[in-house]
């Protein structure tokens, strides 16, 4: 265990009654490849007991190795669907390839998808086209959606409108916008996900869209290994964690631990219905908490 690991806050605790989601992670990610188990033990002994694997990275493959591990750990679940970074890739051959993987038990949602103009990897136009098709998608697969958005929230909702998405609905994943976009997208539906972004010194802006956000519209997330929380922030991260984002939540509304984690995991199963929780169980001790490995950057 490394030095900062040591003199890190203890994760906030959860009675053991209680279930906690990490409603979107990338756990097949390489930067889980050397201990990946013990992640998820750490998940478990924290009560964070189901987490959402998140397929779309590496192409068709990351969705692959997303539902391996869904057939592996029963309180994994998966999506299925291609990031913008990649939408040059979105062949009709992978496409179909997901289409068919949509139908898996375990798949939950259809996603990640959406626009992000910060980086560009993708043209533009590829994006939206492929948002539009992940919206025909989830319908036809009676899925919720899971979706991308940066620096590109005019576009977004201009195409989720157009594409009347308020009839698939799901999840705007790791929103960072003000509470003015936060609105409209309500007004579509969907349910606004926050990650360790609320927690940073810098998020004020953020924090008041938690504050505001109905207690029934909002879920909590990791995007591990991205965008670790503050204690955590610039190291890897992982669903433990979502509790530093919980409590920070909890902070901001005036609300208790459990309150926030309760709600937020209400909200979650109804955001994707297809989401079995676990019986409530004692809880366990956490393996020895990770060594230090920077990885802060945003997927």
């Amino acid at each position: 265990m490394s030095a900062a690991d040591r003199t890190a806050p203890q994760l906030p605790h959860l009675p053991p009654e209680v279930i906690a989601i990490d409603s979107h992670c990338h756990l097949h990610d390489r930067a889980y490849d050397e201990d990946r188990a013990q992640v998820l033990q750490r998940a478990e002994a924290a009560g964070v007991r189901v987490l959402i694997e998140i397929g779309a990275s590496d192409g068709v493959e990351g969705n692959q190795r997303a539902l391996r591990l869904t057939e592996q750990h029963p309180g994994v679940f998966a999506t299925v669907g291609i990031h913008p970074h990649d939408a040059k890739e979105a062949t009709p051959a992978v496409l179909s390839s997901l289409e068919a993987l949509a139908s898996h038990p375990r798949v939950v949602a259809i996603g990640e998808t959406g626009l992000d103009y910060h980086y560009n990897h993708s043209p533009r136009e590829q994006q939206q086209d492929l948002l539009r098709y992940f919206v025909h998608l989830a319908r036809r697969a009676a899925l919720p959606l899971t979706v991308h958005l940066r620096e590109a929230d005019d576009d977004a909702l201009m195409i989720l409108r157009s594409e009347q998405a308020q009839e698939v609905g799901g999840v705007i994943h790791c929103f960072t916008g003000d509470w003015a976009t936060a609105r409209q997208l309500l007004d579509l539906g969907f349910f606004l996900s926050f990650s360790g972004v609320v927690t940073f010194k810098n998020a004020e802006a953020l924090r008041e869209v938690a504050r505001k956000v109905p207690r029934d519209r909002f879920l909590l997330e990791t995007d591990s290994p991205y965008l670790a929380p503050v204690p955590r922030r610039g190291r890897r991260n992982e669903p433990a964690f979502v509790l530093y984002t919980a409590a920070c939540v909890a902070e901001v509304r005036k609300e208790s631990l459990e309150e926030v984690v309760q709600q937020a995991t209400e909200n979650t199963t109804r955001c994707f219905p297809r989401i079995r929780l676990p019986e409530t169980k004692p809880a366990l001790k956490a393996p020895d908490a990770p060594r230090g490995n920077g990885i802060a950057k945003s997927d």
